[in-house]
């Protein structure tokens, strides 16, 4: 009997899927593992420890780590405390500013003095120390109106304390149009710890609770989300707070925390024998973020970059822990200080003020070419050689060297038959499909027949060229001058240019040059640029410098040497070299508003190509053109600039220049300016005419530093269809004579309609052309022609606020 070649099956009791147990397959996975239940219980235990030691390896790896991180976040935040709370810390400062006129908060900063000490002085700040909450305290209160004083103070506050009022009548006045204007430009600087005080409060407590909470609800959406409310009319309120702002950890923008700084307590000069128009200005004040070195290069604001003579660290008038008959700081303490140590900067290592490049007359001289560049320049010769293109009989090499490899054929024969040559135009990737096959039987119909018609239109061309002729040259120019400085015109017909009458197109644009692909074409960004590019300095890479100068100036605050003023001490700054004129203006200032000493990293002194992104200030209306003269505050330094508006493509190494700031959008703004190391906010001020202060026109932030940024400023020549037939047209009024047409022929025509074409030839003597198109032309179409050439910032005249008049931005 045969046996069943079917394998035996089992069905399981747990289910109702089959076992089949194939008699070709073993229970062992392998060879190594079927002898494995023969090894030794010991054996097994220690092969299996090993899989779990390493898991258990891993894990208490983790567990380390993790509590390494915590042990070091807790060390940092241990050290943050001690240095802005500790004994050796500056003194908080604390920046009242009143949300309303009505808000009166001169009392409420001599509320505060006063519970921290009981000598106050009557200057707009005063720095107090309290034995009773161990406490150091700088009170700045904003006088109301004055923008440049309220900006510097939210530069350098610690804490800004909004001030509100329960007596408004409704909700929107809790709120003023300055105080609006004032919140927004201190969102763009960055907002360090925000409390808001409530003033006013009535006396019945379900009154005072009711009002609180209408006060807060209001109020919420307009600080973030960590800001908290408190009442601030009686002693007890502000006593509570005092306990709390004790103990709070104040957070600080990113930017502050990058460089040195110091608030001037006292502003003083000394004439200079040597020279009579310069003098030493002193500046005496607490050191902050970061240790102070002798060696390196500071930035008073609103004036120029110096360097120091001299640092001269004091006894610290008054000690957190010392007792004195009285707890406030006057000009008599900062007088009679004790001198511990003075520094002297190190010439051989002390940063030189160095501003702008000189610039080599015999740099660009021709030199001998090396081997390795006639070797290079033969290699590709051969390779021009190599190449086979059609041209004209009797086409000499070099002149072969200036057509356009794409041109027609039959548009070389017919057209280089004069000296007029043709414009440049560089290559690219086009979309544009090729024209070749215009050797159609209705082609030269039409031709002919736009021939015989030419005479007829000659008439009619010639009556619109004395229209404009009879214009004189004053009339057109405000004509094109009232055009070109209306901004809604330029954001409804943007760069479109009219071709002017009395000068040919080919000089009066000689150098723009066309583009087939704005994102593929190539341009050099070393190519043909301004006398003010030898003046400035430029980056080989500049993400690996900043990264070389921030490191270079954290190792040198943890060496600790003894060239630097450290963190929290009390010291004079001793400035050499400051213009008369300028120490007499910050002098003054310093009466309103606080006067900043800013420490600068390397190269920050030094001239270079600035690009900022910037955003229209909702509250600014007037139009903001290109090269207009701005005041840039970006951080803690001052400049002015006269900047060029761009767009940013991502895609591209090429940018649009803007010819106006559009609201609602981000541009780019670049501008020549010292260098400064990202990231930096940017308040962007312009000064009206007729107004005692300037207006907030635009903010935003650095974004890089790179002179080989490409902007190219686009113009559109415009004509307009005057006989259209199947993919043909002539097109009249964007040139007004034929050798213009024949200069522009390379670059390529478009239409607003979707069209692309080419210039295939001149009609007529008065700048008529006939263009050849990829579809089918509309009457009411209109043909367009765009041009290119790079753009560059505008040197500024005065490159610093204190510079010019005195009380002018400052």
């Amino acid at each position: 009997m045969q046996e069943s070649v079917y394998p035996s099956v089992s069905i399981t009791m747990g289910g109702s899927r089959a076992q089949v147990n194939k008699p070709h397959k073993t229970r062992f996975s392998s060879k190594s593992s079927r002898n494995i239940h023969k090894i030794s219980h010991k054996d097994k235990n220690r092969i299996a420890k090993s899989n779990r030691n390493v898991t258990q390896g891993a894990r208490a790896a983790r567990l380390q780590r993790s509590k390494m991180l915590r042990e070091q976040k807790k060390e940092a935040l241990l050290k943050e405390k001690r240095a802005s709370s500790g004994s050796a810390s500056p003194p908080r400062v604390m920046f009242l500013f009143p949300l309303s006129a009505s808000v009166n908060v001169s009392s409420l900063a001599e509320d505060i003095l006063r519970l921290l000490s009981a000598d106050v002085g009557g200057a707009f700040s005063s720095t107090v120390v309290s034995s009773e909450y161990k406490l150091r305290a700088t009170v700045l209160h904003a006088p109301h109106g004055d923008l440049l004083s309220c900006m510097e103070m939210a530069k350098v506050a610690d804490l800004i304390a909004f001030v509100a009022s329960a007596t408004e009548q409704s909700t929107c006045d809790y709120i003023d149009s300055f105080a609006s204007l004032c919140l927004s430009v201190f969102r763009s600087l960055g907002l360090p710890s925000t409390v808001v005080f409530i003033r006013d409060l009535p006396t019945e407590l379900k009154r005072r609770n009711d009002a609180k909470k209408i006060i807060t609800s209001s109020l919420t959406s307009e600080f973030p989300e960590d800001c908290k409310f408190y009442p601030a009319d009686t002693k007890d309120d502000l006593h509570k707070f005092m306990w709390l702002f004790r103990e709070q950890r104040l957070t600080t923008p990113r930017w502050r925390n990058q460089r040195p700084y110091l608030i001037a307590q006292k502003v003083d000069m000394v004439p200079d024998d040597s020279s009579p128009e310069k003098c030493t200005l002193l500046l005496t004040g607490y050191t902050r973020a970061h240790s102070f070195s002798v060696n390196q290069l500071v930035h008073v604001s609103g004036a120029v970059d110096f360097q120091l003579s001299r640092i001269e660290i004091m006894k610290d008038p008054i000690p957190l822990n010392a007792r004195k008959d009285h707890n406030a700081m006057d000009s008599d303490d900062i007088e009679d200080a004790e001198i511990i140590r003075s520094l002297a900067p190190d010439p051989s290592s002390q940063e030189p003020l160095l501003v702008e490049n000189v610039p080599d007359p015999l740099a660009g001289e021709q030199t001998w070419p090396t081997e390795v560049e006639m070797a290079e320049a033969e290699r590709n010769q051969k390779q021009k050689r190599l190449r086979k293109r059609a041209l004209p009989r009797g086409t000499s090499e070099y002149q072969a060297a200036w057509i356009v490899d794409d041109t027609d054929g039959e548009d070389s024969g017919v057209e280089n038959d004069g000296d007029d040559d043709g414009m440049l135009l560089d290559e690219g990737e086009s979309g544009f499909p090729s024209q070749e096959d215009t050797s159609n039987p209705g082609f030269e119909e039409d031709q002919a027949s736009l021939h015989l018609r030419d005479s007829d239109e000659e008439t009619e061309n010639d009556s619109v060229m004395m229209e404009g002729d009879n214009m004189t040259r004053e009339q057109m120019e405000d004509e094109i001058k009232k055009i070109k400085e209306a901004h809604a015109e330029d954001e409804e017909f943007p760069d479109e240019v009219d071709t002017p009458l009395d000068v040919p197109a080919r000089k009066r644009f000689a150098k723009y040059r066309g583009l087939k692909s704005f994102r593929t074409s190539s341009w050099d960004p070393k190519e043909s640029l301004p006398p003010e590019y030898a003046r400035i300095f430029a980056f080989d890479n500049f993400a690996r410098t900043q990264k070389h100068v921030v490191a270079k100036a954290l190792k040198v605050e943890q060496e600790g040497r003894d060239d630097c003023a450290p963190v929290g001490s009390f010291a004079r700054f001793y400035i050499k070299e400051v213009p008369f004129h300028v120490a007499s203006k910050l002098c003054a200032a310093s009466r309103t508003a606080p006067i900043v000493l800013c420490g600068l990293l390397q190269h920050e002194s030094k001239m270079s190509v600035l690009h900022f992104s910037v955003k229209k200030h909702d509250s600014y209306d007037a139009p903001i053109k290109s090269k207009e003269e701005l005041i840039f505050h970006v951080g803690f330094r001052q400049f002015v600039a006269r900047p060029i508006f761009s767009t940013d493509n991502i895609n591209s190494d090429k940018h649009k220049m803007e010819r106006f700031l559009h609201a609602g959008r981000f541009s780019i703004a670049s501008i020549y300016a010292p260098i400064s190391f990202p990231p930096l906010p940017l308040i962007a001020l312009k000064g009206a005419a007729g107004a005692s202060t300037p207006a907030v026109a635009a903010v935003g932030s650095l974004r890089s530093i790179d002179p080989d940024r490409i902007i190219l400023k686009k113009i559109i020549l415009t004509g307009y269809p005057q006989r259209v037939s199947k993919l043909k047209a002539t097109v009249r009024y964007m040139f007004h004579n034929p050798e213009d047409v024949r200069w522009f022929k390379p670059v390529e025509v478009w239409t607003k309609c979707g069209r692309r074409g080419r210039v295939k030839e001149p009609v007529g003597t008065h700048g008529a052309m006939k263009c050849i198109f990829n579809g089918g032309l509309q009457q009411h179409d209109t043909v367009c022609m765009s041009l290119y050439k790079r753009a560059y910032p505008k040197w500024p005249e005065h490159r610093f606020p204190a510079n010019r008049v005195i009380n002018d931005f400052i």
